[in-house]
């Protein structure tokens, strides 16, 4: 399948292609760089800050899960990015968590009216107890805009 090197089917290209490029950054504090503010609004850590990209890792190791009956704190975390940076201060954002099943439609309720996509919810493990899910979202906005959205849908976890 061949498809077009055309953005005008997505409309969030679309919209970060005519950005103004003299708008101001909203909401930096100067004296910190957007990705430790970004990491901070999601109170994670950086893994990987680069020019235009940012990489933060947020742990869960509040849940006590097994898998297969054996304890796991490892695999329980989120992941939350930025990358394309452009001058407006708009990037593509992405987000990965994971959540307790009974977690999953209050978190998705809020990302959903926070204007954040989903874009997959899955489980990653087999015999989990308590079940757990993960949860993909993507945006394009302002990232710090993006981790105050999330940082939001947080509160509805354990």
């Amino acid at each position: 399948m061949y498809i077009r090197n055309n953005y005008s089917c997505c409309p969030y290209m679309m919209d970060f292609l005519r950005e103004n490029s003299t708008e101001v950054q909203a909401n930096l504090d100067p004296r910190i760089s957007i990705c430790e503010q970004f990491a901070n609004i999601l109170q994670g850590k950086i893994t990987e800050s680069k020019p235009g990209s940012c990489s933060v890792e947020k742990d869960r190791s509040n849940l006590r899960v097994t898998i297969s009956g054996i304890p796991v704190k490892s695999v329980l975390k989120g992941e939350f990015s930025f990358q394309g940076l452009n001058a407006s201060g708009r990037a593509l954002n992405l987000g990965e968590t994971v959540v307790l099943e009974d977690e999953l439609n209050r978190f998705l309720t809020i990302l959903k009216r926070n204007g954040i996509e989903i874009s997959a919810v899955h489980n990653h493990w087999i015999y989990d107890n308590p079940r757990i899910l993960y949860v993909h979202f993507q945006s394009i906005e302002n990232p710090l805009s993006f981790a105050r959205k999330v940082a939001e849908a947080f509160k509805v976890l354990k």
